[in-house]
């Protein structure tokens, strides 16, 4: 089975940041900043600083295909870089 792509990944956030799809937090935030959310069956983890969505650190789709951040990765592959800025806010509003 595949990995998922960044790209997939990313939809999946831009699709809830322009109301598309629902959003739930499936945890408080804890002291390490990792947060999970669930978007329409997607289970993501994403590392929130200070209030700031740096990087999606895993994600799963509903089929059990997965993706796993890389720190080591080029720009782009990373869900979270290819969101525009006011798609960043929206998702940063709703993680607050």
């Amino acid at each position: 089975m595949p990995a998922l792509t960044a790209r997939e990944v990313y939809q999946q956030l831009r699709d809830t940041a322009q109301g598309i799809r629902t959003f739930k937090r499936v945890d408080a935030a804890c002291e390490s900043g990792h947060v999970q959310v669930d978007i329409d069956g997607w289970r993501l983890t994403l590392d929130v600083d200070a209030g700031h969505l740096r990087h999606c650190l895993h994600g799963q789709c509903p089929d059990g295909r997965e993706y796993a951040f890389d720190n080591g990765q080029r720009f782009g592959t990373d869900p979270v870089s290819l969101l525009s800025t006011w798609e960043l806010a929206q998702i940063e509003r709703l993680l607050a």
